[in-house]
């Protein structure tokens, strides 16, 4: 392979249409600290972005924009563990250094950290574009983050192996806790105009009981989709694992300096907590169509999929299972320096003879489209905002609505079943108590009986698992969390997880609720439903991890987990603890607590 020396030169006047179609994937560890230099900064001294990074995923163009906005801001005010954070984050996106930064405002006091006036220079002259001193066979490893790269004029690739072992025990179960996930991922982008991401991952577990059961009670695993009982390793304990494979990708292309679309098979994220009311990464990936607006303080996304309404009662043999869709718009604004407000709407919908076409169109309201085509479909609307407050702190939350009626709601108030409705209030602060790199989150999320669901297959489900919070309703949920770097390459991070929640009992077969497969035509009555009806449980969950980075994105964690859930009825799972230790390399860790 050729040794880079050349960094992409971005071929129309705009540097901003690159931006457009190359994301960053979910969970990307990126993401942490866009959030935190948001957080601390706002969006002082300099134009905000029309890309905003709560409709994830967000463009790694124009997030690398951003962060060189902060360091050509505030550059002089970052910590050891700041600067080292900025540098792997350039590092993992570096086919985007020659961007320039935001527009400065005339109110700021630095100049801009402009690269070339063309933007298409040498990488030797790029000072954050990092090099390794020693590739392995001239070959491998020419960069720190990446195993194989090349740059060229008009194409450049990435790609990097995927790697998660995990093994470790589990208090009262008969099989030990093992993780072993294998894969590849690559990108590329031509001419500056078509992106391809590609990942691809084998993997064998075996499960705390509480997973285990939930997997096999719905036959499908958060993250996985469709699983089977079919891995055994005996050597370490594992009688009952699950074996699945599964990927992610996506094909892209930018239209216009403001206008994109993607075609791919993967997930979204819709919000600035650690929960999304809106859209969550829960489920299973789902073929989707996305095109993303943006210009000014606007982006505007819309996003069609199409949804698998089971396995929950899987055809036998070689049958399809049933299909639904989903259409979805999200509008996000920058008011100001300090405020963002995002407005959504979604529906959900089932056809024997395919996609509605009338969902098709990017800027109608789909409760009009659902009157005029006289449908059974689900729709739901929400708002979502965050707000930059003083010291270093932002609050932020999510509201959405299923169904209601006003004088139920508002006057009346008899607890109405369709007065459907849930809500996240939440808050964020950095450097707390003037220590670096302490950052706090505590969140509420709060769900009414029977929201997301619907009578049919219009739930607002993929493959019988929640599309939004993993509890689907019917519950009350605070969070507490921290992150903290006392090193730059020591991240130690925990999450307190405080849930009260009402579930059906089976033997009435009638719904109460919290399970969005299950029809709201089941329900127990129409009016005196509240939060916590039915069976009440209180789940403590507490997760604690500890990882140092041994070299660019391998890591080497522990993990500590409990989960103690006190239910009013008999339960398989009440009690998990687990122990565990690992290595991981280029994977983002989920985080798979309900």
């Amino acid at each position: 392979m050729l040794r880079s020396i050349l960094f992409f030169p971005l071929l129309f006047v705009g540097a901003y249409l690159c931006a457009q179609g190359a994301p960053l994937p979910l969970n990307e560890p990126g993401y942490d600290l866009i959030q935190r230099l948001y957080t601390r900064y706002g969006y002082e001294g300099f134009t905000a972005p029309a890309s905003e990074f709560s409709q994830r995923p967000a463009s790694r163009g124009d997030l690398v924009r951003l962060v060189k906005t902060y360091e050509a801001l505030h550059g002089d005010e970052f910590s050891a563990v700041d600067r080292y954070r900025v540098q792997q984050f350039y590092n993992d996106n570096n086919e985007w250094l020659s961007l320039p930064t935001f527009e400065l405002t005339e109110d700021a006091d630095r100049a801009p950290y402009f690269i070339g006036e063309d933007f298409a220079v040498e990488a030797e002259q790029l000072p954050a574009y990092q090099e390794s001193k020693r590739p392995v066979f001239n070959t491998f490893y020419e960069t720190p983050a990446f195993l194989l790269q090349e740059n060229r004029k008009d194409f450049y690739l990435r790609v990097n192996p995927l790697l998660d072992i995990r093994y470790g025990k589990l208090q009262d179960n008969t099989q030990d806790y093992f993780y072993n996930k294998r894969g590849v991922k690559l990108r590329a982008g031509i001419d500056d105009r078509f992106f391809l991401y590609l990942e691809i991952m084998d993997t064998q577990l075996g499960l705390p009981n509480y997973l285990s059961n939930y997997a096999r009670r719905v036959n499908s695993l958060p993250g996985a989709g469709l699983i089977k009982d079919e891995y055994t390793f005996s050597t370490l304990g594992i009688e009952r694992g699950f074996d699945f494979l599964n990927g992610a990708g996506y094909l892209s292309a930018d239209i216009t300096p403001h206008v994109g679309v993607r075609l791919g098979y993967g997930q979204h994220f819709l919000g600035y907590g650690e929960r999304s009311l809106f859209l969550s990464d829960f489920s299973n990936n789902y073929p989707f169509l996305e095109l993303n607006w943006r210009i000014w303080k606007f982006h505007y996304r819309n996003l069609f999929a199409e949804l698998t309404a089971g396995p929950g009662n899987p055809p036998g043999g070689n049958q399809l299972f049933p299909k639904k869709w989903m259409a979805a718009h999200e509008l996000s604004i920058n008011l100001g320096k300090r405020l963002s407000v995002g407005l959504f709407e979604t529906v959900i919908f089932s056809r024997e003879q395919g996609f509605e076409l009338s969902y098709l169109n990017p800027v109608i309201l789909y409760r009009t489209v659902e009157g005029s085509v006289g449908s059974p479909d689900n729709v739901l609307i929400g708002v979502s905002a965050a707000y930059k407050l003083p010291y270093r702190t932002q609050v932020y939350g999510q509201f959405i609505l299923d169904e209601f009626v006003f004088n139920e709601l508002f006057i009346e108030r008899r607890g109405w079943w369709a007065n459907k409705w849930a809500y996240q209030i939440g808050l964020r602060h950095v450097d707390a108590f003037g220590l670096d790199q302490l950052d706090l989150v505590a969140e509420r999320n709060v769900a009414r009986p029977y929201m997301y669901s619907h009578d049919g297959t219009a739930s607002y489900t993929h493959f019988a698992m929640p599309l939004a919070h993993p509890l689907g309703a019917n519950f009350t949920e605070n969070l507490l969390g921290f992150d903290y770097r006392p090193l730059p390459r020591l991240h130690l991070d925990g999450r307190l997880y405080l849930i009260e929640q009402g579930e059906g009992n089976p033997a009435l077969g009638r719904a109460n609720g919290e399970d969005p497969t299950e029809s709201s035509d089941l329900r127990n009555a129409d009016y005196g439903n509240e939060i916590g009806q039915g069976v009440r449980y209180s789940n403590t969950i507490l997760q604690l991890r500890a990882g140092y980075e041994v070299r660019p994105n391998l890591w080497i964690e522990g993990e500590y987990f409990t989960r103690s859930k006190d239910s009013d009825a008999a339960n398989l799972d009440l009690e998990t603890t687990l122990i565990n230790l690992g290595i991981r390399w280029n994977v983002t860790r989920r985080r798979e607590a309900f």
